[in-house]
């Protein structure tokens, strides 16, 4: 009988991989708004690491649980949840594990610091989506859903929507505040004020 998978598909296995080596090779890519990088292109688990800082207000509706290992430095996840935040901290060696549909946004400030993060792959049926949320009360601005295959790639895009966006785009419907778009250090100051978070 023969074999007809694809060994492409495979390639992903074979020798481990050194981290740190991996790191400095991939050290140009890790870029703001996101800072993310893929460790393998084509597995069954999206490996990614993600360093700060960060530049995020937006929060990220995953189908399916999350996991997080913060192993150099410390970062946040700000938790949006019926008009509220609240923020879980990942301390230096912690692990994290963020259930599905959670809406989550997750803030690294510290220059350096790293986190892996592994998601499942998408099948075509499950749809990811990002959401901002008003500063000022709490309630959601505005949605985007999309079919997510690449998130080095479609996370960047789906953010210039929102933040190229009109002001008119970016109004609260509850209080008519204006999300600051690409200023997140407003969006962040504002939530601190109003939700001491």
């Amino acid at each position: 009988m023969t074999n007809t998978t694809p060994t492409h598909q495979f390639d992903h296995y074979g020798s481990p991989i050194h981290l740190p080596t991996w790191l400095a090779e991939n050290q140009s890519q890790f870029v703001p708004p996101v800072n993310n990088q893929q460790i393998w292109k084509n597995s069954d688990l999206i490996c990614t690491v993600v360093g700060g800082p960060n530049q995020r207000t937006d929060f990220h509706d995953d189908p399916f649980e999350e996991y997080f290992h913060q192993f150099k430095g410390n970062a946040s996840i700000i938790i949006a949840d019926r008009g509220k935040f609240e923020r879980v901290n990942l301390r230096e060696g912690d692990v994290f594990l963020l259930p599905p549909h959670v809406r989550h946004s997750p803030q690294r400030p510290e220059e350096g610091s790293l986190c892996t993060v592994i998601e499942r792959n998408r099948p075509e049926s499950e749809i990811d989506a990002f959401e901002w949320y008003c500063s000022n009360c709490g309630e959601l601005v505005t949605r985007s859903e999309l079919q997510l295959k690449s998130i080095v790639e479609d996370l960047p895009r789906a953010f210039a929507q929102f933040y190229d966006s009109t002001d008119q785009a970016r109004t609260c419907g509850h209080c008519s505040t204006i999300h600051p778009g690409r200023d997140w250090s407003a969006w962040h100051a504002q939530c601190q004020k109003i939700f001491n978070i």
